[in-house]
């Protein structure tokens, strides 16, 4: 059986033989050659201090692979022919090599001169190799060393170029030096300079050490490698890079998968760039890997490497069916249909971090507080499926969706092996949808619910830190001066109680860093008002100016309850009014992930529950029957709702990431009308006789309205629920249905 890989050595002699002979080809989907001079010289550096610079991945190639994936000739060669093997990865290190042996007549990249590298020989010997390797820009005073092998050595500048020459220049070089201090020797003895004399054999002694130090580097240090054989298929290929980048070679899909594309006549470099006007998150990296998991999950439900493969147009895939038998299908036609395909991922994944970014949805105000990076691809590819679903099915859908993604995000659940995670997920989730069981993350989040431990999670950037963050942020946390809340651009994430102080006591420590001691502030609020002043000199000051009420609101908005903000205020303040404070602190911040992130409380009975859902999609319909009735025209509703209802829309629009023109429509504004204003819609003065057919009675109506309110607030904000509000809300709630049932049926007609 022929090999797959053929692992080998070689020596840096033979390497740069092979170099020079046009032997290396670079594929389109590698980076251009990017190392600036100071890169290479370390590169020359490590290898003549005899260092390890990492192996090269290599493909043995043929005329229809070259072509194929568009093979150029390492950077500064000039040669066509001769090309034998495809380099994977090592193009930098091979071309930094090529540049600095050889010394090919092209400037660096972003340069406009030419860079010559060298070694001081003298300091080399004396063990300085720091000092030792240095580079030049091709100038008069360089040109007149490199032509001059007498000045060369009177300065102890050995060109690294010298190697490149090949043949006896190496020797010829080293023994040249000898022969010029041997002649500076006999002199001074014969001037009877005994220092100088000294001075010279010095230098002698030298020549010969470097010049056996030249022979052991070129001849002796060797550079390992992997070639692949050049009959393996590209699917095959796939699989040995994803070993491969397990133990820490990177490879970018993406720049193999352009590669491919390219003699199917797509440019998806190109297609990138233009995709790139659409997505608002310029600061997150692999998007463009990210795009083509979108693209698979939704085509194949997977998305690792090997399975990207499978979208190259004509690229024949083998299935097994559930009854064991294998065929064999095509999962994208042509590239008509592949940029179908990429088209609408873009768009999904355009969708997704505009959600992602939406302050009252999941509250990602900058990239850095994404919980994970990695949930983008089946993040965006089940919302693209849930905006499929017949309307009446989608409100449910989003909140088993919403349920999975921030049980992910506090269990933790993309911290590794994302990739197979995402395609247990997304079919988990749409069978969840489906009425399928709970997916593992979110059962898992329930059993565990209580104990989350909040309190240690110190590190920005961890998902459940960005997650309870979020959680802030979603909350409409507002500035504690200026009452507005913090612009993504201007947003600190500060310490209630200052970190200097809990620095200073020993049984605190790092834990003064907790998320539970965390809140978002604007820049000059943070930095010059607060400071580091403890809250029991800070809060004083606050309640003074604008009153205990106003303070705890805005408090409140942090999720720091009345029973914190006592705590905080308790003088002298310890350590243990500390621990105290983030004991409430926790407790008010895990009723709030049920309520406002779950949008269930998970400590209750699965009958409330069930109620608080099923009145959701009551209110869903309202707004729907609103909508119609109205016309679809926002100007037709009270003033006192539009007015309301237009604050929240403004406030949700200083968001950058919001397209304020969505929400131009009535049916789009009414997500921000609560079920007392709908009610206050429904029976206005002028808009009653559209809706009267449909509930007879104003009296009934608000009766009805009442009891469905009562057990809606009893639910959502944690009070007991007697068994008479529920009874009635229950009975209210399945009025509304009745009414809106044949309601909707006729709207829709």
């Amino acid at each position: 059986m022929r090999d797959a890989q053929q692992p080998g050595h070689v020596s840096l002699n033979t390497l740069l033989t092979r170099l020079k002979d046009g032997r290396y080809v670079i594929p389109d989907f590698q980076r251009e050659f990017e190392w600036e001079a100071r890169d290479i010289r370390d590169l020359v550096r490590s290898i003549f201090r005899d260092y390890y610079i990492g192996s090269l991945l290599l493909w043995k190639g043929t005329q229809e692979n070259f072509e194929a994936l568009s093979c150029e000739p390492i950077y500064g060669h000039r040669a066509t022919d001769g090309r034998e093997s495809i380099v994977l990865d090592g193009q930098q290190r091979l071309t930094a090599l090529y540049y600095a042996l050889v010394a090919p007549d092209r400037p660096l990249p972003r340069r406009s001169t030419r860079a010559f590298f060298f070694v001081r020989v003298d300091r080399f010997v004396e063990e300085d190799a720091d000092d030792a390797f240095d580079y030049r820009w091709d100038d008069r005073s360089w040109r007149s060393i490199a032509e001059t092998p007498e000045k060369q050595f009177a300065n102890h500048v050995f060109p690294m170029s010298v190697i490149g020459e090949g043949g006896w220049a190496l020797s010829n070089w080293a023994q040249g030096y000898e022969a010029f201090w041997r002649a500076r020797e006999a002199n001074a003895l014969t001037d009877e300079n005994d220092e100088n004399a000294r001075e010279c054999a010095r230098h002698i002694a030298h020549a010969r050490l470097f010049g056996e130090t030249l022979r052991a580097t070129t001849e002796q240090y060797q550079i390992s490698y992997v070639e692949l054989d050049k009959a393996l298929e590209a699917e095959k290929i796939c699989n040995i890079f994803t070993q491969i980048n397990s133990k820490g070679v990177r490879l970018d899909i993406f720049d193999l998968i352009n590669a491919m594309l390219k003699p199917k006549g797509l440019q998806l470099k190109s297609m990138w760039r233009e995709a790139q006007k659409q997505i608002d998150a310029s600061a997150i990296d692999r998007l463009n890997v990210y795009l083509l998991q979108v693209m698979s999950i939704l085509r194949q439900t997977y998305c690792s490497p090997k399975y990207l493969y499978y979208l190259l147009p004509g690229q024949v895939k083998s299935v097994r069916d559930p009854d064991g038998t294998r065929r064999l299908e095509v999962l994208i036609d042509d590239a008509a249909t592949f940029r179908e395909d990429w088209d609408a991922a873009v768009k999904a994944l355009a969708d997704a971090i505009a959600l992602l970014h939406h302050p009252q949805q999941y509250g990602v105000t900058q990239p850095s507080y994404l919980p994970y990076k990695t949930i983008l691809p089946v993040f965006s590819a089940l919302q693209r499926r849930i905006s499929t679903l017949a309307p009446e099915a989608r409100l449910e859908a989003q909140r088993k969706f919403r349920i999975w993604y921030w049980s992910s995000v506090f269990t933790n659940h993309y911290s590794a092996s994302s990739e197979s995670t995402s395609a247990r997920d997304y079919q988990a989730v749409l069978a969840w949808i489906e009425g399928g069981a709970e997916p593992l993350p979110v059962a898992a989040f329930k059993a565990d619910f209580a104990s989350l431990p909040l309190e240690s999670e110190i590190k920005q950037g961890t998902s459940r830190y960005n997650g309870v963050f979020n959680l802030f942020v979603i909350n409409g946390a507002k500035d504690w001066i200026t009452g507005l809340i913090p612009q993504p651009g201007d947003l600190h994430d500060h310490h209630i109680i200052p970190r200097s102080w809990g620095m200073k006591q020993p049984v605190i420590g790092d834990r003064i860093n907790t998320i539970l001691n965390r809140c978002p502030l604007t820049a000059d609020t943070n930095c010059n008002v607060v400071g580091d002043r403890l809250p029991n000199a800070y809060l004083p000051d606050l309640i003074a100016t604008s009153g205990l009420e106003k303070v705890l609101n805005i408090l409140e908005t942090h999720l720091v309850s009345e029973t914190a903000m006592r705590i905080l205020l308790r003088d002298p303040f310890s350590a243990a009014d500390f621990d105290d404070f983030i004991v409430e602190r926790k407790r008010t911040i895990l009723k709030a992930i049920e309520r406002q992130l779950l949008g269930e409380r998970l400590d209750l009975p699965p009958q409330l529950r069930a109620l608080d859902r099923e009145i959701e999609q009551v209110e869903l319909r309202l707004r729907s029957l609103v909508a119609a009735r109205l016309e679809d025209d926002p100007k037709l509703l009270p003033p006192e709702v539009r007015d309301k209802i237009a604050q929240r829309v403004a406030a949700a629009c200083r968001n950058p990431a919001i397209d304020a023109g969505r929400y131009d429509r009535l049916e789009t504004r009414l997500e921000f009308a609560d079920l007392r204003e709908l009610q206050s819609i429904i029976i206005a003065s002028g808009l009653w006789e559209r809706f009267e057919a449909q509930f007879r009675s104003k009296p009934i109506l608000g009766a009805k309205f009442d009891q469905l309110a009562n057990l809606r607030n009893g639910i959502r904000h944690s009070r007991s629920v007697d068994h008479v509000t529920e009874m009635e809300g229950h009975a209210a709630k399945l009025w509304f249905e009745q009414l809106l049932g044949s309601g909707m049926l006729e709207t829709a007609e």
